[in-house]
């Protein structure tokens, strides 16, 4: 599928952001980063940094779709109650925004980078720089949230031909 992807992994400290282009089975890094918010202040505040930041990152690159990760549950329910707090102002600014968010599980991304659906961090950000040359990535949030872009751009495409099939069938 062709078009630009914003891939974000979502987390209270840091959300890591990605963006791409992609033109068939050819991809192209644009843009990566990571919204980080404060600590010290308020969960309210913080969870609206993150809003402000994506919509921001949304305003600059112009994404025809976003793609974030799957939540996984921690073993601590505070932590995973954050993590989703913080997903739901990451997906929000872009539903506000209008673009699309899908949503990929962890092994999903990383069989489709990797072809291993338990590969670690490691291995997925060499992946990641390896695809889109020149990336930065300099972050493992930023390396996460391309990898997310990436797993989109190879899936969405498939998904757009087996509608237009199944359209024409009709």
């Amino acid at each position: 599928m062709s078009g630009r992807f914003l891939g974000l992994d979502p987390g209270l400290r840091a959300t890591g952001w990605g963006v791409i282009d992609a033109d068939g089975n050819r991809i192209r890094w644009i843009a990566d980063g990571a919204i980080r918010s404060d600590a010290d202040l308020p969960l309210a505040e913080r969870l609206a940094q993150l809003f402000l930041g994506v919509t921001e990152v949304i305003g600059s690159y112009k994404p025809d779709a976003a793609a974030v990760e799957e939540t996984f549950v921690n073993r601590n329910p505070a932590s995973t109650l954050k993590l989703g707090q913080a997903r739901g102002a990451v997906i929000a600014a872009a539903g506000t925004a209008g673009v699309a968010v899908v949503e990929y599980a962890p092994n999903r991304i990383k069989k489709t980078l990797v072809g291993a659906g338990h590969a670690d961090k490691d291995q997925v950000a060499i992946m990641v720089r390896r695809l889109l040359p020149g990336c930065l990535a300099r972050t493992a949030d930023a390396a996460d949230a391309l990898a997310v872009a990436i797993c989109h751009a190879q899936h969405s495409g498939g998904l757009a031909r087996r509608i237009a099939l199944a359209e024409g069938a009709r």
